[in-house]
């Protein structure tokens, strides 16, 4: 008999978590303004609005904790991290942050002026917010196939190149800092973007003269579904083919909350010399001394452990096998999801999943919070909400796709949790003809909304 599939890990410590009633959910939800991101952490049962810092950490981690050097310059906690970045993406220069965000803010201070334009695939929304909030544009280049969740391609994240030539072509050079290339990309279901596709955007791009950056929050994910999709790549290491990915661009911005395996980090790494050195005067002055840009000692011993440990097949294989999981538990149960499944989450279809619901009701969040009354779920929202309104017009913005999407926290839940889960929205799904209603907007900020909107039902 062929031995089934066994975790790679074992589990040295557990956390309580605890039911509730519908009544109490609902009561909870309204309170919240329909806002999940408003609930308390203890009116939910399984968190899936993110696996951004949600995971847990190995035995290692923790031990590495313990040896962290706190020194305010020069630690070596530092160093370990700065040589553990350099072996796995091939840059010169360090910049740590206290998260991906943060990053972008530094990176993007230095980069991005007024009406600049930046196309890259599906740029995330504090991206696009670090990007729109300096009054530039960011212009999406993905290809079309990304936009049908029945379309089986297999790098769904790839830019299109004659889309992003058309960018070249009718922007001046000086309008457009960088292209930015997302592995994996977030915003189209967490899908990858292959090698030939990277290089081919580097050979396209070092025509126009045109730099390639990186948001790496889930680069080893995205190398993962190199190794196991792109011909020719399968006998290489998790480790090698990122490291080549990485050579086809100048820097990255990375939240470490994710593949870095670690609850808070992030960092900047770059080769350019003359950019490292404006980059990290911003860093003093956003983030801290450019040793340790907001991250303590510990954390920064940590990420480099983490690092190492979310470049091995096993862990990789282990954690994206748990997401492949739910999404065929779904697609089982005739629920429409983004296919292939992703690397970090499954997404819903909302429109699909929710016709009777107007786009101008928020059909995602709609669902989202029918998801949450039904069994304690908290989802996210990746759609007219998080799109937010156009920074000119004020319209709200529709993307192509109204998706809910859920995280999957790293090694943190276990397949009877997926089981749930997929139960919890098969009934849902059942009474789908039921849900006529969404939501109208109470309030909203003017930028990255979808964090603090304050909805009433419509």
């Amino acid at each position: 008999m062929k031995l089934p599939y066994a975790e790679p890990f074992r589990i040295k410590m557990v956390e309580e978590i605890h039911q509730s009633t519908r009544a109490e959910r609902e009561n909870w939800l309204k309170n919240a303004d329909y806002n999940l991101f408003n609930l308390k952490s203890s009116q939910v049962f399984i968190d899936l609005l993110t696996d951004s810092g949600t995971g847990a950490m190995s035995d290692q981690q923790w031990g590495a904790l313990m040896t962290g050097d706190e020194s305010y310059a020069g630690s070596r906690s530092f160093e370990k991290l700065h040589e553990t970045v350099r072996n796995i993406s091939g840059y010169k220069y360090l910049l740590p942050t206290h998260q991906g965000r943060a990053a972008e803010n530094v990176l993007f201070s230095v980069l991005v002026k007024d009406g600049d334009v930046i196309p890259g695939n599906s740029h995330f929304d504090t991206t696009k917010g670090h990007i729109e909030i300096r009054k530039a544009h960011a212009i999406d280049c993905t290809i079309d196939e990304a936009f049908d969740i029945n379309d089986t391609h297999l790098f769904k994240g790839n830019i299109d190149l004659k889309k992003l030539e058309e960018v070249y072509n009718t922007y001046p050079k000086e309008k457009i800092p960088f292209c930015l290339i997302t592995i994996t990309c977030n915003s189209s279901g967490g899908q990858p973007v292959s090698l030939e596709n990277m290089k081919a955007v580097k050979e396209l791009s070092d025509r126009y003269r045109i730099p390639i950056y990186f948001d790496s929050a889930r680069f080893a994910e995205n190398a993962y579904f190199i190794k196991m999709r792109e011909k020719g790549q399968e006998n290489r290491t998790i480790k090698e083919i990122a490291k080549e990915a990485f050579s086809y661009g100048v820097g990255m911005t990375m939240s470490s909350k994710k593949d870095g395996l670690v609850n808070i980090g992030g960092f900047i790494a770059l080769n350019d010399a003359e950019i490292f050195k404006k980059a990290s005067n911003f860093t003093i002055i956003f983030e801290g001394f450019i040793t340790y840009g907001g991250m303590a000692g510990r954390d920064m011993a940590a990420l480099a452990v983490g690092l190492n440990e979310a470049t091995e097949f096993e862990y990789l294989e282990s954690r994206i096998s748990q997401v492949e999981y739910l999404g065929n538990k779904l697609i089982e149960y005739g629920i429409p999801v983004q296919k292939p499944i992703g690397g970090h989450a499954v997404f819903i279809d909302s429109l699909g999943f929710l016709p009777n619901i107007s786009r101008e009701e928020f059909p995602a969040q709609t669902l989202a919070n029918e998801i949450y009354k039904e069994a304690g779920i908290r989802t996210v929202e990746i759609g007219t909400l998080l799109a937010d309104r156009d920074p000119e017009t004020r319209e709200n913005r529709y993307p192509k796709l109204e998706l809910v999407r859920l995280a999957i926290p790293r090694r943190t839940y276990t397949n009877n949790h997926m089981d749930y889960i997929a139960a919890a929205i098969k009934n849902v799904y059942d009474r789908r003809n039921e849900i006529t209603k969404g939501y109208k907007i109470v309030w909203e900020s003017e930028i990255l909304r979808h964090f603090t909107v304050q909805l009433k039902e419509a």
